[in-house]
């Protein structure tokens, strides 16, 4: 049981860094960016092949992180001077980056035993959370920042930030660039974690994504800048922990785990309501005793 939960918290660690990468384009930039899909299997692909030909593991990493960054700048220039849908623009990256991965693998499936590995002579829980730490703290002061700041304003009115004269096409190209590279990084890093890449790895990362963007932020909050990108971090954990015991349980395969997300972000999503109505529900029967009391009150000195 112990291992079972260390390697879903190593692998929470890894994904976290998908995971900020998704949430910088659904929360900060309001894009629906489809590319993770892709640009997830584009990293581990790259890692993986330049691995293979000789190149250091940590360079291959990075080269798979300037990969993810290159696909998300086209997924923004589709959309910011193609005038593609965001929605769209993402789908059509994504199904480009299908052939492309397939391109860059030779095979559909690539393996790395035998291969020196990003994680030799470290473990995977230390370095995934040294990792996870500097992209946190990384977009925490990168948000700070003007550029940051532009990118925040994007998201939230982006015909306001326009008027003040800043180029939004910009802003979107870069934030959506960003967040394929993170999520090309996390790709090459669970790649090497798992000694194998295959051109179908990428299959429902958007959802996995969401999934602990939207946990995260049902469990820790996200106030603030700080807040939310540590309850994403966290969020990834806990999905990759509730994934680990969900197979544990005897009538449940493999096959249902697609499921199972479905049915965790459902709680997910439904949880914050039920305690909001609760809540409201809860003020709502205070201030009526409270108002009846005064009127008792009131009654009562009238008399």
């Amino acid at each position: 049981m112990f291992v079972s939960l260390q390697g879903a918290i190593e692998s929470g660690l890894l994904y976290a860094l998908m995971a900020l990468g998704v949430y910088i384009t659904f929360r900060i930039l309001d894009f629906p960016d489809l590319t993770v899909d892709g640009s997830f299997t584009t990293g581990a692909a790259i890692g993986t092949v330049m691995t293979i030909a000789g190149t250091p593991p940590w360079l291959a990493v990075i080269c798979a992180f300037m990969g993810g960054a290159l696909a998300g700048t086209l997924t923004g220039l589709l959309h910011t001077k193609g005038k593609i849908n965001g929605l769209l623009s993402g789908i059509i990256m994504m199904i480009a980056l299908y052939s492309i991965n397939l391109r860059i693998l030779g095979k559909p499936n690539v393996s790395l035993r035998g291969e020196p590995n990003f994680f030799d002579g470290v473990t995977v829980l230390s370095i995934g959370l040294f990792l996870a730490i500097v992209a946190k703290v990384g977009l925490d002061l990168f948000f700070k920042t003007n550029t940051g700041l532009s990118l925040r304003a994007t998201g939230d009115n982006s015909r306001m930030i326009r008027s003040f004269g800043a180029n939004t096409d910009i802003t979107i190209i870069m934030g959506v660039a960003l967040s394929n590279a993170l999520v090309a990084c996390s790709g090459a890093l669970i790649a090497h974690s798992q000694n194998a890449a295959n051109n179908s790895m990428g299959i429902g990362m958007i959802v996995i994504g969401l999934a602990s963007v939207i946990i995260g932020e049902a469990i820790f909050g996200a106030k603030t800048i700080f807040r939310a990108t540590l309850a994403v971090v966290l969020g990834a954990i806990v999905y990759r922990i509730i994934y680990a015991l969900a197979l544990r349980v005897e009538w449940l395969d493999a096959q249902d785990m697609k499921l199972i997300t479905a049915v965790i972000i459902v709680c997910a999503l439904v949880i914050p309501s039920v305690r909001r109505a609760i809540k409201s529900k809860s003020t709502a029967k205070k201030r009526t005793e409270e108002v009846l009391a005064s009127m008792e009150q009131t009654s009562g000195g009238e008399r």
